[in-house]
């Protein structure tokens, strides 16, 4: 397979005319209960958890270069090999995956529109039970140019060409619903729950990338803004930073998110 030859957002269907594929690495986040009863064919298995530190209270911090090293080199990630991201909800999980391959410098990455609800919803063919993968060394290395931390989006807060997308929903933004020790939002921030990027009676596939366009466009984020997305744990926003991705917009994202922001005593809120 020549470099680069899926999109960034792949399709179920054009996705399976190309299997078998050994260029391909075929990566699916989920539960691993879920993952052993069915899933796409020849694809691995990341359990959210190890995409995530699990140290409160900002348990969706990126893990350590150690932890994401045995993670990846279980799968076998190869420099040549084009990462497919799977989830079986909608696209956070997928998109966390993304995520942190950029953070680690892997850049051939597609997502499969719509994961494992897609998939079946197409009829198309399944496998289950256990699956070993080829184990190959992988060394993990973190460039954080594509992660903002506490400090940087405190920073931006001030900064007009600077913008926070809170991707959880209504009632966490405004702060009606208890998530942490302090509830809202950070100051400025534009609320667009990852939910509204999804088309659910389209098998949870993305709504078109033009209306997504001109959605965050009425919401202040086009193109020369510099955008930082998050949730709680920065999972949700995982499907944010695809999109953002995939409108060419300039998007980093906050992995403390608001288990770390709403759980720090000094950090502005607005409700």
């Amino acid at each position: 397979m020549s470099e680069n030859r899926l999109p960034l957002i792949v399709e179920p269907q054009d996705l399976a005319a190309l299997l078998p594929d050994d260029a391909l690495l075929l990566v699916t986040v989920c539960q691993g209960r879920s993952w052993l009863s069915y899933r796409v064919p020849d694809s691995l298995l990341i359990e959210p958890g190890e995409l995530v530190s699990g140290i409160t209270p900002a348990v969706g911090k990126l893990p350590d270069e150690e932890r994401l090293s045995a993670v990846f080199s279980r799968i076998g990630l190869a420099p040549d090999r084009h990462v497919v991201a799977i989830d079986d909800e909608g696209g956070g999980w997928a998109g966390r995956l993304l995520w942190t391959l950029e953070v680690l410098g892997h850049r051939r990455y597609s997502y499969l529109n719509g994961g494992l609800l897609a998939w079946t919803g197409g009829g198309l063919p399944l496998a289950s039970g256990r699956q070993e993968a080829q184990a190959q060394r992988f060394t993990a290395r973190i460039d954080r140019s594509p992660i903002a931390d506490m400090q940087q989006v405190l920073a931006q807060l001030d900064d007009p060409d600077s913008i926070v997308w809170d991707a959880r929903s209504a009632e966490e933004y405004t702060g009606a619903i208890i998530t942490a020790r302090r509830n809202g939002h950070i100051p400025g921030a534009v609320n667009l729950d990852w939910l509204e990027l999804i088309d659910r009676d389209n098998h949870f596939r993305l709504k078109p990338l033009k209306e997504l366009r001109e959605r965050l466009l009425e919401l202040g984020m086009g193109p020369g803004k510099k955008i930082i997305t998050h949730c709680q744990t920065h999972h949700r926003s995982g499907l944010a930073w695809i999109v953002g991705r995939a409108l060419g917009l300039e998007i980093r994202a906050y992995d403390g998110s608001w288990s770390e922001w709403g759980n720090t005593a000094d950090t502005p809120v607005e409700t």
